[in-house]
C-alpha cells in the first residue's frame, strides 16, 4: 500500500532532518553523505536485516580514473566510462547526468575506502562487456552481501539509526509540494509516523510488483523475478501520485546467468573467457556477449526457456573467484564431463548436438569462419576438458526506470521544475541505461545506487541546513 494523503493536522512520534526510505547500498550511502554533511539521518528499512537488490549481485562497482585502477596499472577516465555507457545505451540516457556520474564514482569509492575501510580492488582477469577498461570494483569476497555489511557497519559506527522491519505505506505531503513526513507499520500493529526536513526515496524499482512489469515490461512477465522481494514500486507510485515524472520505464537489467534451480548468479566470466550458451537442443541461439541483461529475454524465447551455458575448467577457475560461483559448484550446479557427448548426457539432451556445435565454436576461435550470430570468437582460447555446464533460464534482477532527476538527485516534475525535498537514488530513480535492457552496461545499478546515494545524501543535508537557517 503506497499512499500520499495531506499532511493537515497531522501530527509526527519522531523527526529527522534527513530522512531515507530504504537500507540497500543506496540507502546506506546516502546515509553515511547526509550524516557527514551535518544532518540527522533516519533511515528506515523493510526487512529485519538491509539487503536489497544489492545483497543479490557480485558487489561490483564501475568507476574510472580511481587510484585502485592505477595501482593495477590500468588506464582509464571519466570521459571513457561515459561514452561506454552512452553507447551501450544508444544514447538515450540524459548526457549531462551520465557525465556527472562518470566523474564523481571514483572520489566516492575513494571517500568510501578512506573514511570507512572498503576495501575495494579491480576486477583485473576478465572484461565485462561494453567497458573499455577493466574497471569493476569489488571486496575481497566479490560478493553483494559483503558490500552491504560493510556499509552498515558503517553506518552503525556513526551511530545513524536504522527502523527495521519498518514498513513505510504512506507519505504525508503539504500545499507546496513538500514532504512532511512519512507512515509506516512494524511488526507489532499500529502505525508510526516520523516527520522530516528532506525525503530520500532508496528504495529500489519495481521488478517485485507482477502488475508494473506486465505493463512495463511485458517481455518479461513471465520471467523468474531474481531481485529483492521489497521491490514494490513504493517509490514509483509514490512519485506518481505527487507528480514526479517517470521515465524509460521499460528499461531493465535482465540476467541470462542465474543457476537454476539453485537460483545463484553465475558469473558473466563464464561466458566472456570463451564460454557459449546453447538450448535445449544443444544448439547456440545468438551472440552471448553483448551482455547478460539482454540475453535474459533471448534465453525466454528458446524451447522450454530454457538455456545452459557451456564452458571449462580454466573458466571456472576465473569464476571462482566470486564466493556466488563457490557456493553454486558446492550446491552441484556446475556440471562436468571430459567430453561434449558425456556433458550432453549428463544435461540430459536428448539429440546429439553439443559435440557439433562445440567442434564450430572452436573453428571459429581458430578464424576458420565467421560467426552466424556476429560473435568474434578469435581472442578466446579453445575450450580444454575438462568440460562444464550451468543450467540458466531468463531472469529480472531490477529496472531502471523511474524518477527524473536533476544532478542533485532532486526529483523533478514534467516541466522540469523541482519537488521541494524529495530526492530518488538507486533504483527509485531513472537510471543510465535507457528503456531496454540492451542499455544496461554491466554496473550501472551499483553506479546509480552509490554515486546518486552519496550525492542525493549530501543534498539533502545542504537542503536541511539552508531550511534552518531561513526559518524564523
Amino acid at each position: 500500500m503506497s499512499r500520499v494523503l495531506s499532511a493537515a493536522g497531522v501530527a509526527f512520534e519522531a523527526e529527522a532532518d534527513v530522512l531515507i526510505v530504504g537500507a540497500g547500498a543506496a540507502g546506506l550511502v546516502a546515509a553515511l553523505a547526509a550524516s557527514e554533511a551535518g544532518a540527522e539521518v533516519v533511515v528506515v528499512e523493510r526487512d529485519a536485516v538491509p539487503s536489497g537488490s544489492t545483497a543479490l549481485s557480485a558487489g561490483l562497482i564501475p568507476a574510472a580514473g580511481t587510484r585502485f585502477q592505477r595501482e593495477a596499472g590500468i588506464e582509464d577516465s571519466p570521459q571513457l566510462f561515459a561514452a561506454d555507457i552512452m553507447a551501450k545505451a544508444e544514447d538515450e540516457p540524459d548526457p549531462a547526468i551520465v557525465a556527472h556520474l562518470a566523474s564523481h564514482l571514483g572520489p566516492v569509492l575513494d571517500w568510501l575506502a578512506v573514511a570507512h575501510g572498503l576495501p575495494f580492488n579491480v576486477v583485473t582477469n576478465f572484461s565485462y562487456p561494453g567497458h573499455s577498461a577493466r574497471r569493476m570494483h569489488g571486496l575481497p569476497k566479490r560478493t553483494g552481501s559483503e558490500l552491504i555489511d560493510r556499509l552498515r557497519e558503517a553506518v552503525e559506527a556513526r551511530g545513524i539509526p536504522i527502523l527495521t522491519e519498518f514498513r513505510a505505506t504512506t507519505l504525508f505531503v503539504e500545499e507546496t509540494g513538500r514532504i512532511a513526513g512519512i507512515a509506516g507499520t512494524r511488526p507489532g500493529g499500529g502505525e508510526e509516523r516520523i516527520g522530516c526536513k528532506a525525503l530520500i526515496l532508496a528504495c529500489n524499482g519495481y521488478g517485485g510488483h507482477r502488475g508494473l512489469v506486465a505493463r512495463h515490461i511485458p517481455q518479461l512477465a513471465e520471467a523468474l523475478w531474481f531481485g529483492h522481494s521489497g521491490n514494490e514500486g513504493d517509490a514509483v507510485l509514490w512519485g506518481e501520485a505527487l507528480g514526479a515524472e517517470l521515465v524509460h520505464m521499460s528499461g531493465h537489467q535482465g540476467h541470462g546467468s542465474v543457476a537454476q534451480p539453485h537460483g545463484i548468479l553465475i558469473s558473466w566470466a563464464t561466458v566472456m573467457e570463451g564460454g557459449f550458451q546453447v538450448n535445449v537442443r544443444g544448439e547456440r541461439f545468438s551472440d552471448e556477449s553483448h551482455g547478460y541483461s539482454e540475453q535474459a529475454a533471448t534465453v525466454l524465447a528458446q524451447p522450454k526457456g530454457k538455456a545452459w551455458t557451456i564452458f571449462d575448467e580454466r573458466i571456472a577457475g576465473i569464476a571462482r573467484q566470486f564466493e556466488d560461483f563457490r557456493q553454486a559448484e558446492a550446491q552441484g550446479a556446475i556440471v562436468r564431463a571430459q567430453d561434449m557427448a558425456g556433458l550432453a548426457a549428463a544435461l540430459g539432451f536428448t539429440e546429439p548436438r553439443l559435440a557439433a556445435t562445440a567442434a564450430v565454436v572452436a573453428a571459429l576461435k581458430g578464424g576458420e569462419d565467421s560467426d552466424r550470430f556476429g560473435r568474434d570468437f578469435r581472442n578466446a582460447p579453445d575450450l580444454e576438458a575438462p568440460f562444464c555446464a550451468v543450467r540458466v533460464p531468463g531472469a529480472l534482477f531490477h529496472t531502471q526506470g523511474g524518477l527524473r532527476i536533476d544532478r542533485t538527485g532532486r526529483a523533478l516534475r514534467p516541466d522540469a521544475s523541482a519537488l521541494p525535498n524529495l530526492f530518488a537514488c538507486g533504483g527509485a530513480a531513472v537510471g543510465v541505461s535507457g528503456p531496454h535492457a540492451s542499455g544496461y552496461l554491466s554496473g550501472n545499478g551499483l553506479l546509480t545506487a552509490v554515486c546518486l546515494g552519496e550525492i542525493a545524501g549530501r543534498e539533502a543535508a545542504r537542503l536541511t541546513a539552508s531550511a534552518s537557517q531561513t526559518e524564523p
